[in-house]
């Protein structure tokens, strides 16, 4: 069996030595969830297979029975061609599966916090002083949830905050893929009530 673990700083600029005409990459951090079609986990078989498609740049996280998430540091010319890519080669390795969301889209305070590295009782400062400029939580149930886009980019407008390089391009491209994936699930919600 093969163990994948990655060491990753967010958005370490990577130059190609090889060639010069090549465009500049980046490594972007992001997690993919996946619900498993053949088995409540994974097998040292199917970890062999992710490996050789191509995943060895990813942790391997196994919590709910059905389900995997792989938490990538990928090196690639965009985060979305990064998010592509890696869900391809889960989807060649396990082409049982179903892509059911990327990471970081949706989160509290302290999770924008923690991207940011400002507490949380700043970014609550920030709602409470701008409440009609500050993005709307997109889930205001008992727990506010935002889209880490949003806020982000809220903040890099704002000015002060400082943004890891690729931090709003992987939300950006995140937030694309699950919104792709709620379409998908949306057309196969509106074929079956027919």
């Amino acid at each position: 069996m093969r163990r994948m673990v990655v060491n990753c700083s967010f958005g370490h600029s990577v130059e190609d030595e090889t060639s010069r005409d090549t465009e500049a990459t980046m490594e972007y951090q992001f997690t993919l969830h996946f619900r498993l079609g053949h088995s409540a986990e994974l097998n040292d078989t199917d970890l062999d297979r992710l490996f050789e498609a191509g995943c060895d740049d990813a942790s391997v996280g196994l919590g709910n029975p059905g389900h995997v998430a792989l938490a990538f540091c990928r090196e690639a010319t965009s985060a979305l061609a990064a998010v592509e890519k890696a869900s391809a080669e889960v989807l060649s390795a396990l082409p049982e599966a179903e892509l059911t969301e990327a990471a970081p889209d949706l989160g509290g305070l302290s999770d924008v916090a923690e991207l940011v590295e400002v507490s949380r009782q700043n970014l609550r400062k920030l709602m409470l002083a701008y409440p009609t400029d500050f993005p709307a939580p997109t889930h205001a149930g008992s727990t506010l949830l935002w889209n880490m886009a949003e806020v982000l980019h809220w903040l890099e407008q704002r000015g002060g905050y400082s943004l890891a390089p690729g931090l709003l391009e992987t939300t950006r491209a995140t937030w694309t893929t699950n919104t792709a994936i709620h379409r998908v699930r949306m057309r196969r919600l509106h074929r079956a009530a027919r």
